[in-house]
């Protein structure tokens, strides 16, 4: 008879213990998800104030930059003005008498002041006589709102003269560099006399009819 061998029973595999979670367990996996979302947390703010500070630190920089542009652009305008009033109002006493006027004496950069009755002007170039004044508003490049400007200027300068006892008739005039005829045309419509550059000397255009302020 054949021999049969026998066959082994391989022994079966102990099912793998499932470990039991105690609350306790549950706690710690709280406490630790809590602490490690407490470092994300402070290292977001940390980058975020970071952040901050570089872009406070950006705009402080941009705002000194601009403050120094603008500071540069105010000091040309000022050497501009003042290289305009030079070359506009040296000769005027002699070239209003043209016109009729005898200007003793011009004095530059005239300033009324009454805080009393709330009157400021500034006046860069101011011809005068015993009877007669004319303001002069000089600028580098003449614009509507320019004329507008002196127009309130004049106001002011009648005000502070009725005020003070001045019965003098007081003119106006605006000065500049660069005139085009559009804003030409806005000033002696105005009453303004018109004094501007021509050629190497300078030239005065009056007013459609001349007035006096006020």
């Amino acid at each position: 008879m054949p021999v049969t061998k026998s066959i082994a029973k391989k022994p079966a595999k102990k099912a793998a213990r499932v470990k039991k979670v105690t609350f306790e367990d549950f706690l710690a996996t709280l406490d630790r998800i809590e602490k490690e979302r407490a470092k994300d947390r402070k290292e977001t703010e940390k980058a975020l104030r970071a952040a901050h500070e570089e872009t406070e630190k950006a705009i402080k920089e941009t705002q000194k930059q601009m403050d120094k542009t603008l500071q540069a652009v105010g000091k040309l305008g000022n050497r501009l003005g003042d290289m305009a009033e030079h070359l506009l109002t040296p000769n005027l006493t002699e070239q209003f008498k043209e016109y009729g006027f005898n200007f003793g004496r011009m004095g530059p950069n005239v300033s009324m002041k009454d805080r009393e009755n709330g009157i400021y002007a500034e006046i860069d170039a101011m011809l005068e006589n015993g009877t007669q004044a004319m303001a002069v508003e000089v600028k580098v490049n003449l614009k509507t709102t320019d004329v507008d400007d002196h127009i309130e200027r004049m106001e002011k300068i009648r005000k502070y003269a009725d005020l003070h006892g001045d019965k003098r008739q007081f003119y106006g005039a605006v000065a500049a560099t660069v005139v085009n005829e559009e804003v030409e045309l806005y000033a002696i419509r105005h009453g303004f006399y018109v004094i501007k550059p021509s050629g190497e000397d300078v030239t005065i255009v009056p007013p459609v009819s001349q007035k006096i302020f006020w």
